[in-house]
């Protein structure tokens, strides 16, 4: 039991700030994750999801232990948790898109979401923020927080939830739907002193920007199978 405390509480100090190790390693494996993700490799899955447990023990931990003056940020520790569940949902999809194609492909040939499934996952994230904020506004933060900090972390729980979803399902969209949770995040976290994750998710916003690009050229020189377009052919009807 010491040996798991000393775990949990190690910790650095820069500039006078406590960088828990477990905020620094649990930000490295969701970075490793957002590479795997835009090369499309099944890993980044379980990768990702040994983040999100480190991470859920960092932002929930506050609730226990807030010695160093941190709130706890109870959104962003439920997203941890359906991180995990849409993740296992991503991880299952990729392994089965995987089969068939050759050894060094990507596990999958990425593609728009139809305007039927844009509209459903659009409606989703709005109705979801609605739901979410009354959540959390009911159970409270654990100190006085204003009216907005429900609605950031609504929106950050509902569009991180409606990402990881689309990335599992193979959609270009999932890129622009993590700018929109960057956009709020960054501002919350660094509201909130969590500063290596403010500054890992600023360093995401780059990543995210290239990987869409990336991810929309493979949209239209790949074919469903993995294969390449020869040139001049006509882009694969894609459902």
């Amino acid at each position: 039991m010491d040996l798991l405390r000393q775990l949990f509480e190690a910790k650095i100090s820069v500039a006078g700030y406590p960088l828990y190790w477990r905020e620094i390693i649990g930000n490295l494996f969701g970075f490793a994750s957002a590479i795997g993700g835009l090369r499309r490799r099944v890993w980044a899955w379980p990768i990702g999801i040994v983040g999100n447990v480190i991470l859920f023990t960092v932002f929930f931990g506050m609730a226990l232990s807030s010695e160093d003056g941190r709130h706890p940020l109870f959104g962003q520790s439920a997203r941890q948790v359906f991180f995990i569940i849409t993740s296992v949902y991503g991880w299952w999809r990729w392994r089965q898109m995987r089969q068939g194609r050759a050894k060094d492909a990507p596990a999958i040939t990425p593609r728009w979401a139809t305007g039927r499934e844009r509209l459903v996952y659009l409606v989703a994230w709005l109705v979801g923020v609605l739901v979410a904020q009354a959540v959390f506004a009911r159970v409270g933060a654990g100190w006085p927080a204003p009216d907005w900090y429900y609605w950031t972390d609504a929106w950050i729980f509902m569009g991180s939830i409606v990402a990881t979803y689309a990335m599992a399902r193979g959609w270009n969209d999932f890129w622009l739907c993590w700018i929109g949770v960057d956009l709020v995040g960054v501002p919350l976290l660094w509201h909130s002193a969590y500063y290596p994750s403010a500054v890992l998710y600023a360093i995401y916003g780059a990543l995210v920007l290239y990987g869409f690009f990336v991810w929309l050229k493979a949209s239209r020189t790949e074919r469903p199978d993995g294969t390449p377009i020869a040139d001049g052919a006509a882009e694969p009807v894609r459902r």
